[in-house]
C-alpha cells in the first residue's frame, strides 16, 4: 500500500513534534527551529534530486507532473496560471498540509515542516530552477503563490 504524501507528512510531523519539543527544552526554541529547518531543507534537496532521476532530463513539464503526487487525497487544490519550458506558475487555493499541521497543534512549525521544502526541493531537482513565493496559506494568506522558473 502506498502512503500519500499528505499522510506521510502527518506521520513525519508527529515524530518531528516530539523531537522538536525535546530540542526546544534542551536548547531553546530558536536553536531547535534552526536545527529542524536545516534537516528538512537537506532532506527536501535530496528528495528533489531523487525525483529528477525519474525523468530522462529534468524539465518544467516533468516537474509539473510530479505535483500530482502532492495533490493526492485532495491535499492541494491548485490553479495553474502559466506552464511553459521556463515557467510553472500556480496558486494553491487549499492546502490540507497547513490544515493538518494546525489540527496537530503544529501551526507555528508548519512552515518549517512543509513550506520550507519547496524551494530546496526544486534546487535539488534542478539547480537551474528557482522558486519565488511571497505568500502562503500557512502564514495566513488566502493562497500560496508559487512561481517557478527554470533557466535554459
Amino acid at each position: 500500500m502506498t502512503v500519500s504524501i499528505l499522510e506521510q507528512r502527518r506521520i513525519e510531523a508527529a515524530f518531528a513534534k516530539g523531537i522538536y519539543e525535546e530540542m526546544a527544552a534542551a536548547l531553546g526554541e530558536e536553536q531547535a527551529t534552526a536545527i529542524l529547518t536545516s534537516a528538512v531543507v537537506k532532506l527536501a534537496r535530496q528528495t528533489g534530486a531523487t525525483m529528477a532521476r525519474e525523468a530522462p532530463e529534468p524539465s518544467i513539464a516533468h516537474f509539473a507532473e510530479l505535483m500530482e503526487r502532492w495533490k493526492l487525497d485532495d491535499a492541494l487544490r491548485i490553479e495553474v496560471l502559466r506552464e511553459d519550458e521556463e515557467h510553472f506558475d500556480f496558486n494553491v487555493t487549499r492546502c490540507r498540509y497547513a490544515e493538518s499541521y494546525r489540527e496537530m497543534g503544529l501551526g507555528k512549525l508548519g512552515a518549517v515542516l512543509s513550506c520550507n521544502r519547496d524551494g530546496a526541493f526544486c534546487e535539488g531537482y534542478d539547480p537551474r530552477m528557482k522558486l519565488e513565493r511571497t505568500q502562503t496559506i500557512m502564514s495566513g494568506s488566502t493562497h500560496c503563490n508559487f512561481r517557478y522558473t527554470r533557466a535554459p
